[in-house]
């Protein structure tokens, strides 16, 4: 654990969802090749005609043309709104929003199913909510109903004040609008409040653009993009798995 030297204490803090306190335990290509599959599948249940192979090449290339934008722009236009231009594009430009919700719905359980809890999360939240720490949640999603159903299935919704989504609110980390409507809910200084994130570029850069202070977990950090930052953007604290926040928290100077 390596912990720079704080002048200030927290009174809430804010955590990530994917990587922080839950992890994705699966091969991403052939998952995401079932989910697409069961999108499809939803879509011509619904009465629609479509090539499958070139409906779904065209939905992936599509997606991985958002991820690449959103990360730059960190706007949120979510999977919805690219599922609906895709199909107005195959002149499918009256669906009632239900039948692509469902196709949606039908596609992110497949995912679902692979999303566990981090053995340490539960114990380490209801330690926090014991010392009185208000506890928020931010996840950067292109989709608000699946981080909610991520967030039931893992048993976390009743530790937390609120759970903002980049979906909801159209605005992607390290847009600081997103944790300033966090700490509006509190009504709280953005100096009493940290971040807790896996994501140096989202988590750990919004918090500190936002006045928070960036405290970054590593045991799931290992990847391009946190590479790619790890001399440019500097977490005020480093944790390696998160149940070593409370004493990190408890040994802040002047606690």
């Amino acid at each position: 654990m390596n912990v720079t030297n704080f002048s200030r204490v927290f009174d809430a803090i804010i955590f990530d969802l994917g990587g922080t306190l839950i992890f994705f335990d699966g091969e991403w290509p052939e998952i995401l090749r079932q989910a697409d599959q069961a999108l499809f599948t939803s879509l011509e249940s619904a009465g629609l005609r479509l090539d499958r192979e070139r409906f779904l090449g065209h939905f992936r290339d599509e997606m991985e043309i958002y991820y690449r934008e959103r990360d730059t722009e960190f706007i949120e236009h979510t999977t919805l709104h690219i599922l609906r231009e895709i199909l107005k594009e195959r002149g499918n430009d009256e669906l009632p929003e239900s039948v692509l919700r469902s196709a949606l719905k039908a596609m992110y359980s497949v995912t679902q199913a692979y999303w566990m809890t981090e053995l340490d999360s539960h114990a380490v939240l209801q330690d926090l909510s014991n010392q009185g720490y208000r506890l928020g949640m931010i996840s950067n999603a292109g989709d608000d109903a699946d981080v909610q159903v991520l967030v039931d299935k893992a048993n976390l919704r009743g530790y937390f004040d609120f759970i903002l989504t980049s979906a909801a609110l159209g605005i992607r980390k390290p847009n600081p609008r997103i944790f300033e409507i966090g700490l509006e809910v509190w009504k709280l200084p953005a100096g009493r409040v940290a971040m807790v994130g896996d994501t140096l570029g989202a988590d750990i850069l919004g918090a500190q653009l936002s006045g928070l202070a960036g405290i970054w977990i590593t045991r799931r950090a290992d990847t391009p993009a946190n590479r790619a930052h790890s001399h440019t953007i500097l977490p005020d604290a480093e944790i390696s798995i998160l149940s070593e926040l409370p004493e990190l928290l408890m040994n802040y100077p002047g606690k």
